[in-house]
C-alpha cells in the first residue's frame, strides 16, 4: 500500500508519529508521507519534527515514511510562500488542501497551489477545466481521496483526468486508526469514483512514481 497524504497530532490527526506509522504498517503499508496541516504561522515548527522523526526510523520496519506537508487554509495570494517554506523546512512531498466541496476554501486556491508546484493538489473538489489543464501541463498530480467528505467529487475527478491527461493518484487523507486502508479497499475506493481496472493500476503506479521522484530532491539541511 502506498499513500502519499496521512496526519498525525503534529496537527489534527489523532495519532503519534510513531503510533500512526505502526499502524500503517499492520495495514501493509510499505510507502507513506506524513503530510500535516500547515500554513505560514506554523510550516516551521511542525515540519521540522517530522524530518527528525522520519531520520529516526530510517531503514527501520516495513514502511518507507517521507516528512511531508498540506498546505491548508492559505489564502491563495499567500500560497507560493507557504510551499517555499515548507520545502525550505524540509518537507519532501507538499500537498495542497483544494477546494473541497465540505470546507469553505477559498476560491482561486486550486489555481494558486497548481501555479506555487506543489505535488499533489488534494480533494480538488469540482475543479474547473481549466486548472486540470494547468495541473497536468505543469506536472501536479489531483488526488483521488478516500476521506468521508472530500470523497464525493472524486468521480469528477476523474472526469477531469480523462479530459486532460493530469496525474491521479491516491491519498486516505487518514486523521484516526480506522482511516487508513488496505491496498484492497483502497482499489475499491477508486472503483467506486468509476475507475476502470487499468485506471486503477496506473493511480496507484502514478503514486509510488511521485513517491520515489521526490526521494530523488537535492535535500535542504534542516537543524533537528
Amino acid at each position: 500500500m502506498i499513500d502519499l497524504h496521512t496526519h498525525s497530532f503534529l496537527s489534527d490527526g489523532a495519532l503519534l508519529p510513531e503510533e500512526l506509522v505502526r499502524r500503517c504498517e499492520v495495514q501493509g503499508y510499505r510507502l507513506m508521507a506524513i503530510t500535516d496541516h500547515v500554513g505560514i504561522s506554523t510550516a516551521e515548527t511542525v515540519i521540522p519534527q517530522l524530518v527528525r522523526f522520519c531520520r529516526s526510523i530510517r531503514n527501520k520496519g516495513g514502511v518507507t515514511v517521507r516528512p511531508g506537508a498540506e498546505i491548508t487554509h492559505v489564502r491563495p495570494e499567500l500560497i507560493a510562500r507557504a510551499v517555499k517554506l515548507s520545502r525550505k523546512a524540509g518537507a519532501e512531498i507538499v500537498i495542497g488542501h483544494g477546494e473541497t466541496i465540505v470546507e469553505p476554501v477559498l476560491d482561486g486556491t486550486n489555481r494558486a497551489l497548481i501555479d506555487a508546484g506543489i505535488d499533489v493538489v488534494a480533494h480538488p473538489g469540482l475543479i474547473r477545466l481549466s486548472d486540470a489543464q494547468q495541473a497536468a501541463k505543469k506536472g501536479v498530480a489531483l488526488e483521488i481521496s478516500a476521506r468521508k467528505g472530500h470523497s464525493l467529487t472524486n468521480g469528477h475527478v476523474v472526469l477531469m483526468g480523462r479530459k486532460t491527461g493530469a496525474t491521479l493518484v491516491f491519498g486516505s487523507d487518514g486523521h484516526a486508526p480506522g482511516d487508513y486502508p488496505t491496498r484492497d479497499h483502497a482499489e475499491r475506493v477508486a472503483l467506486g469514483a468509476g475507475m476502470t481496472a487499468d485506471e486503477v493500476a496506473a493511480l496507484f503506479a502514478n503514486t509510488e512514481r511521485l513517491f520515489r521522484r521526490t526521494s530523488r530532491r537535492p535535500r535542504v539541511r534542516t537543524r533537528t
